[in-house]
């Protein structure tokens, strides 16, 4: 009798073996199954799994409003404008479809304020500065800003396309700035420029013709033109990077948010690929229709 309990005892030890052996293959099978599913049905890939406000969407921050070349006509969903583009981009390179794309609307300032956020990222011509980088994440940079020139459509500035025919211009800009800098170091109009305490008074100095032009980085000259000046343009764009350090535009994320490393590897596959570069050429180049100014 005694050797028959302790066999029937030795049995039951094997068979609670056995089952939690099953049961750590089954969870381990279950997270593979669950990051396979997540691939193949367009709601992420492995790298996403677990780190998305909502598993399976990827809700992405704008501007309320967004504008023109950013977002089109203010509606991100459409994938049309700069960085409607880009979005939809990255997302698909992480696995999502764009019926998994999720969009949420918030003020400039409050993006990079501490706390929690309602989005994964957000993306609103965010320059990566280390001051921002004490209360948020950024991605790796995808966009070098470069200068611009605005004016009326019927200043001395139309058609001066050429550094030759910049030069007898005059020209409104804000002290301190690297839009000073180029305006100095490569344009070097005749005239000395006027230089102002801010972008405010260059402004008020154009609308009140007492300018020719104002310098400003393209996100900027864009801003001004569709918004703040009626009847201004953008005359001419210079070719990023070229003449001054340019800033750089990044993701925006909470603080230490593990998808920083999901998206960055969706960027870098975008900039080899020559996708992100296509999408610069068509919202940013192609669609201005701003003649673009060589410095050579």
């Amino acid at each position: 009798m005694r050797k028959s309990a302790n066999k029937r005892a030795l049995l039951a030890l094997v068979a609670i073996g056995s089952l939690t052996l099953g049961a750590c293959g089954s969870s381990d099978s279950s997270s593979d199954t669950t990051a396979a599913a997540a691939v193949s049905s367009g709601t992420g890939n492995e790298c996403t799994t677990g780190k998305t406000l909502t598993e399976g969407t990827l809700t992405i921050g704008t501007g309320n409003p967004a504008f023109s070349p950013w977002v089109e006509n203010d509606a991100p969903e459409s994938g049309e404008g700069f960085e409607a583009a880009v979005a939809y981009a990255v997302a698909t390179a992480m696995g999502f479809d764009a019926a998994n794309v999720a969009w949420v609307r918030t003020s400039f300032d409050e993006a990079v304020q501490p706390g929690a956020k309602n989005f994964d990222f957000n993306l609103q011509q965010y320059s990566i500065t280390e001051e921002r980088k004490q209360t948020v994440s950024f991605s790796d940079s995808y966009y070098s800003t470069n200068q611009a020139i605005v004016g009326y459509a019927d200043s001395a500035a139309t058609g001066a396309t050429t550094l030759e025919a910049l030069k007898a211009l005059k020209f409104g800009v804000q002290s301190g700035t690297t839009s000073l800098q180029f305006l100095i170091d490569n344009i070097a109009p005749t005239t000395e420029p006027y230089v102002y305490d801010d972008n405010a008074a260059a402004k008020a100095a154009l609308e009140a013709k007492q300018i020719d032009a104002i310098v400003v980085d393209l996100p900027t000259a864009l801003y001004i033109s569709a918004v703040e000046i009626e009847g201004s343009t953008v005359i001419g764009q210079f070719p990023a990077g070229e003449g001054t350090d340019a800033d750089q535009f990044g993701l925006v994320f909470d603080l230490d948010n593990p998808l920083v490393d999901c998206v960055n590897v969706a960027l870098t596959a975008m900039k080899d690929s020559g996708e992100l570069a296509a999408i610069v050429q068509t919202w940013l180049s192609d669609n201005l229709k701003a003649p673009v100014i060589s410095l050579g």
